[in-house]
């Protein structure tokens, strides 16, 4: 797989993922459509280091609207992340957004690979598929039953993935990632938020009671996963960091990795926020040969450099 395209190659995980396929010797696609879902220019910051390789080129553009075959030619896989993110804006009048980006999209690059004969397609999947875990790990075959409108889109998103599968054969490997965490977290996330109010002085703002419990992935962990998936058999597989915290422990956390008191000011909580995510590791681990390398306290001290040292860059997006 020496030619991969990646959409969403501008987001936090995507463009972290760019950056490691190039450092493999890769070649990369990357296809973004600058959405306005957080500021363009911490995404150009994103791809700062790709922008100059020679073996990286962005097309920017809509995946509805651009031609997929050209594009499909260049490259041996795909690995597809561009999605409208986000529980708590995926409610009211912002749902067809979702079902544009993460639904109608899908189906028509699934139609346009159909055509191309490629070797992998990555589809990158998310926790919020499985809704609140019980009281243990949740396996790959575990019920489904999203419990906000963005689960019920990435879900949507898979039954098509397994559709064409089915219909044409495609070889699809579908990634459901859990929490997701470190340097160059979308703005709106838990630890994101919580660094940039406790870097600023702010008190830190926590939905609900903060007792919510979640199985936290390093990015760097994420991007191993997905790289080892464009060479290991197809398959649904979760990739989890194998570390569970609560909400209240993660602000703990950053209080210790900044070495600064901080205050918490609690909200009401939000519709759609799962009690408990667990993932069951099982088979990435046999099939994959995954295993997290980052441990929370490391991954977050990463997350809180990063976020202190892009602040305090000249001419940074941050500033």
């Amino acid at each position: 797989m020496n030619r991969v395209l990646v959409t969403g190659a501008a987001g936090f995980i995507g463009s972290t993922l760019v950056d490691r396929l190039l450092a493999t010797g890769r070649e990369v696609l990357g296809v973004d459509s600058f959405t306005s879902y957080y500021a363009r220019e911490l995404k150009e910051q994103n791809l700062s280091e790709a922008t100059g390789h020679k073996g990286f080129r962005l097309v920017e553009g809509d995946l509805l609207d651009l031609d997929l075959g050209p594009l499909l030619a260049e490259t041996d896989a795909v690995v597809h992340l561009a999605a409208e993110p986000g529980v708590r804006s995926s409610w009211g009048e912002n749902f067809p957004r979702y079902l544009r980006r993460n639904v109608e999209v899908t189906q028509r690059l699934l139609e346009a690979l159909a055509q191309a004969g490629l070797k992998r397609l990555v589809f990158a999947s998310s926790s919020s598929v499985y809704g609140s875990a019980g009281e243990g790990p949740v396996s790959e075959e575990a019920p489904k039953l999203p419990a906000s409108p963005y689960g019920f889109t990435k879900l949507a998103a898979e039954e098509l993935v397994h559709l064409y599968r089915r219909q044409s054969d495609l070889p699809v490997t579908m990634l459901r990632y859990f929490t997701v965490y470190g340097p160059r977290q979308r703005p709106e996330m838990a630890l994101a938020r919580f660094i940039s109010a406790a870097t600023s002085g702010e008190r830190i703002e926590v939905f609900g009671t903060g007792e919510q419990v979640r199985e936290m992935t390093y990015v760097g962990d994420v991007v191993e996963a997905t790289v080892a998936a464009l060479e290991a058999p197809v398959g649904t597989y979760n990739v989890g960091g194998g570390s569970r915290a609560s909400v209240n422990e993660l602000v703990d956390h950053v209080r210790r990795a900044l070495g600064t008191e901080v205050s918490v000011r609690n909200l009401p909580p939000v519709a759609g926020d799962v009690r408990s995510t667990w993932a069951d590791p099982t088979r990435s681990r046999e099939v994959l040969g995954f295993e997290p390398q980052v441990g929370l306290e490391e991954g977050i001290g990463a997350q809180v450099e990063w976020t202190l040292r892009t602040r305090l860059a000249p001419g940074s997006a941050r500033n």
